[in-house]
């Protein structure tokens, strides 16, 4: 009887080949959808896509992360769009295209692990949980008319995570040189979290050291450790970044505190997360019933535990998907003890049906929403709807009112000024280069095609990367820069005088003095003061008009203080 029931069990279990193919298939129509239409469509974070554009600008210039501007992330979340960038040949297409390269590259890993170790009723919509939240341009949690490439990284970081950690569970029926296929997928995940941002990849590494518990799997974990070290080695020799990096997470950490997060953000996430966690602990719970294991808690304790400590540290309410990860560990599990025990106990049809079931609800929400929020990418960016920004390289960018009247009317009012910064920058002569904009993002460089600065930061952020007493010193931020952005306050929608996001106090704080020590303003528009770069001898500004345009009262002032005439 048990070896005639082989083939049908085998039958149930579907074709691991099957189910590779279908995965991949899955990854290149998203890819598709993505880099087809060769165009970016958001309704907000505007200041968000410009900071990914201006690192793309920054490597195609020469530069390379952190070792030639100050940024917390890894050098992989800037050479993504810097070669969607390249293939594309626009900046439109930068964000799109990367994205659809990497979904491409981390395919084939992530096929391989859900047909390895999942049936097909866990590993198609486990796959497809992955592959789209690694395609969809939204920041996990949020709408789907929220349409924007920004906080792209965490993203990345969730879907290899997730992937990484189902690896937990052992393959069933192992296959030729499992060992190595394991290290190799494993190693590929971990690299891409390193060099995307560097909790992720914390995580990572903490939990092939997990598994070097489980002596069964401890060969594969040890390969992917000697895989992960000699491609580190190597690109440290080529990069030779690392240790300014160091010095730029551990700034950032002194900002942000670590993966601690306020007590606001830890409420926000235990109320947003609930349900996910209460699902977790259904199916931890019967599948700990049946296997008795400590190391099984372990595993469950750490993707509940990791998680959180991670999105603490993330813009996001929602989406700690290392539980969805060791949901599907737990589902598999329940059904694989299922078919291994005697009748009519352990192979019950309300068992196995209710974990697949389960685990469907689990992950159903996620895939039905990324998947409108994909299709709708794709149909707006076709048709183009929207309005381009009105700056030749940045005309495949369009910006769309989806139902999204606040976050449009802030994105408006963000591109009219930086439309009114790079007027101002293109009429003066000689054209200005090596900008800095004392502000969120430097939407300026990569707009008018010039050179960046070195030893600047890719992004100020109060809070983020920067605080009232963790920050670049201005000698060092602005040694290189000849041309300073500095924005006036800004009313937001809600008649807020201003915001950290524009104009903020503590910038002018930190580094006004700098400024006014080693720069000049020559001009005055509605929503910028451009200082250049006092250069030695005589100041050059005027009281009246410099290169055409009107000096303001604060130039004035300054000028009759200095003793001019």
């Amino acid at each position: 009887m048990r070896q005639s029931s082989r083939p049908l069990l085998a039958l149930r279990n579907g074709s691991p080949a099957l189910i590779t193919v279908l995965a991949l298939a899955m990854a290149v129509t998203c890819a598709l959808l993505l880099a087809l239409p060769g165009q970016t469509v958001t309704t907000k974070y505007v200041s968000d896509l410009f900071i990914s554009l201006d690192g793309a600008h920054r490597v195609v210039s020469g530069q390379a992360p952190s070792r030639d501007f100050h940024t917390p992330l890894g050098p992989l979340a800037y050479y993504l769009p810097a070669i969607g960038y390249w293939m594309s040949g626009s900046l439109g297409g930068a964000m799109p295209t990367g994205m659809a390269l990497l979904l491409l590259a981390l395919a084939p890993a992530m096929a391989y692990i859900v047909s390895s170790r999942f049936r097909p009723a866990i590993a198609l919509p486990f796959a497809a949980f992955l592959i789209l939240i690694l395609a969809v341009p939204i920041n996990l949690g949020e709408g789907v008319t929220a349409l924007s490439f920004a906080k792209f990284y965490n993203r990345i970081g969730w879907a290899a995570l997730a992937a990484l950690l189902v690896m937990y569970l052992r393959p069933e029926h192992p296959r030729p040189r499992q060992d190595w296929w394991d290290a190799l997928s494993a190693a590929l995940l971990t690299l891409v979290m390193i060099t995307t941002k560097i909790t992720y990849g914390l995580v990572a590494l903490s939990f092939l050291v997990f598994l070097l518990l489980d002596p069964r799997q401890r060969r594969w974990v040890g390969l992917a450790m000697a895989v992960i070290l000699t491609i580190g080695l190597l690109a440290e020799a080529i990069w030779r970044g690392s240790m300014p990096h160091l010095s730029d997470l551990l700034l950032t950490a002194r900002v942000s505190g670590g993966l601690r997060g306020t007590w606001g953000q830890i409420i926000d996430h235990v109320l947003g997360n609930f349900a996910d966690y209460v699902l977790l602990s259904l199916f931890a719970g019967l599948a700990l019933w049946r296997t008795r294991s400590l190391r099984d808690v372990l595993f469950y304790a750490f993707c509940a535990v990791t998680g959180f400590l991670v999105i603490n540290q993330n813009f996001q309410a929602w989406g700690i998907i290392t539980i969805h990860a060791a949901a599907a560990v737990a589902a598999e599990t329940i059904l694989r003890s299922s078919d291994e025990a005697p009748e009519p106990i352990g192979r019950s049809w309300s068992v196995t049906a209710g974990a697949k079931l389960l685990f469907l609800a689990l992950v159903l929400p996620t895939i039905v929403h990324c998947t409108i929020a994909l299709g709708l990418h794709a149909a707006v960016a076709s048709m183009r709807f929207g309005d381009a920004v009105a700056l030749a390289p940045l005309d495949r960018i369009r910006l769309v009112n989806l139902w999204t009247w606040s976050d449009h009317e802030v994105a408006t009012k963000y591109l009219s000024a930086v439309q009114d910064g790079a007027a101002a920058l293109s009429s003066l002569d000689p054209r200005p280069s090596r900008i800095f904009v004392l502000d969120v993002a430097n939407p300026f460089s990569a707009s008018l095609g010039v050179e960046p600065p070195r030893g600047d930061s890719s992004w100020l952020l109060l809070g983020r990367t920067i605080s009232a007493t963790n920050f670049v010193p201005p000698d060092r931020l602005l040694a290189d820069v000849q041309v300073v952005m500095q924005p006036k306050t800004l009313e937001d929608p809600t008649g807020a005088k201003e915001s950290k996001e524009v104009g903020g106090e503590t910038l002018q704080i930190l580094y006004g003095p700098y400024i006014a020590a080693h720069f000049e303003p020559v001009r005055e528009t509605e929503h910028w003061i451009i200082h250049l770069k006092r250069q030695p001898g005589p100041r050059t500004t005027c009281i009246t008009e410099c290169k055409g345009a009107p000096i303001s009262a604060q130039e004035k002032n300054a000028a009759l203080e200095a003793g001019k005439p």
